[in-house]
């Protein structure tokens, strides 16, 4: 009997499939894997901005690095000199107690010079020893015959003394305030005002003129001081007041009258005739040129009297006036 061969169904049918089973998985092998998923552009450029911005703000400071140095001191110093404001006391306004209190507290502790010391300081440099000689008996020598006073008014060299200092004087001789000695001789002479003027042949490079004021101002009170020789003593410095003004003089012997004088009460004796009467800003306002003697001693009594100072320089061919 033929036997019927018997087939699996569940063989055929599990064969059938088993080609594309055969194939996916040999699709699968040959196929690569899958690439990772590529971030978007915003997710690629984001982690490396903050990179970029801080290597740009390094390169700007490392550029500017001198500026950054100096703006940051100026910042510093601005709140230190702030700080230092903030804690400096409120000004307080000064009031007239103070200013008061501070100068009895100056005077107090200071040692000021007098106003004559002031005004003598001033005029010192200007002043002059006049001596006139003459020769004695064997005319060997020559020895002195009279001692005056002189003041120089013109930076040449040009003095101002009285006529009777060095009136018939065979020789004058002046003495600087530097100790210099020069020969001189009478220029101009004004007899009425018993004035004369003269020239000094050397003088020293640094030599001060007076400075002269008008008397116009001048009153009665006001300060002075005398500077002169008296007895060949000197320079000295007397000091006192203007007595009046406008004043006449005649000597004992009833030869000379002098006009328009100006009292004054600083001591002043032989020897002080020619120097200067002196204000206390150290302006010369006129020429010591006598005293009243009313004894033969011819000391000071307490009345001299200078020729105003616009005749004198007047006599000199100077007069500011």
């Amino acid at each position: 009997m033929k036997r019927i061969p018997v087939y699996s169904k569940s063989g055929r049918k599990s064969a059938a499939p088993s080609a594309p089973a055969e194939a996916s998985q040999a699709a699968e092998a040959t196929t690569p894997p899958p690439a990772p998923a590529q971030p978007d552009a915003a997710q690629a450029e984001a982690p490396t901005a903050p990179a970029r911005g801080t290597s740009r703000l390094r390169g700007f400071l490392r550029r500017h690095e001198r500026m950054w140095l100096v703006l940051c001191s100026v910042l510093l110093c601005t709140a230190l000199f702030g700080a230092w404001e903030a804690t400096r006391p409120a000004h307080r306004a000064l009031t007239q107690r103070d200013i008061d209190a501070a100068v009895k507290h100056t005077l107090s502790n200071n040692v000021f010079p007098s106003e004559e010391a002031r005004a003598f300081a001033r005029i010192a440099p200007s002043v002059v020893r006049v001596t006139q000689y003459g020769a004695d008996d064997k005319d060997v020598k020559h020895r002195p015959r009279g001692v005056g006073t002189g003041v120089v008014v013109v930076d040449k060299g040009i003095i101002l003394t009285n006529l009777h200092v060095v009136a018939g004087a065979p020789r004058i001789q002046v003495q600087f305030a530097n100790g210099m000695e020069s020969e001189a001789q009478v220029i101009n002479e004004q007899p009425e005002n018993d004035l004369a003027v003269l020239q000094a042949r050397n003088i020293p490079d640094d030599l001060v003129p007076a400075t002269l004021r008008s008397t116009q101002g001048l009153g009665v009170g006001d300060k002075v001081i005398a500077v002169g020789f008296p007895f060949n003593i000197g320079p000295s410095v007397s000091s006192g007041i203007i007595s009046g003004l406008r004043r006449n003089y005649l000597s004992q012997e009833g030869e000379r009258v002098l006009a328009n004088l100006i009292q004054f009460d600083a001591a002043a004796n032989p020897g002080n005739s020619g120097g200067p009467l002196v204000t206390m800003d150290g302006q010369v306002v006129g020429i010591v040129t006598a005293i009243l003697n009313p004894n033969d001693q011819s000391t000071f009594v307490g009345i001299g009297f200078a020729v105003p100072i616009e005749a004198a320089a007047a006599a000199a061919g100077e007069s500011p006036f």
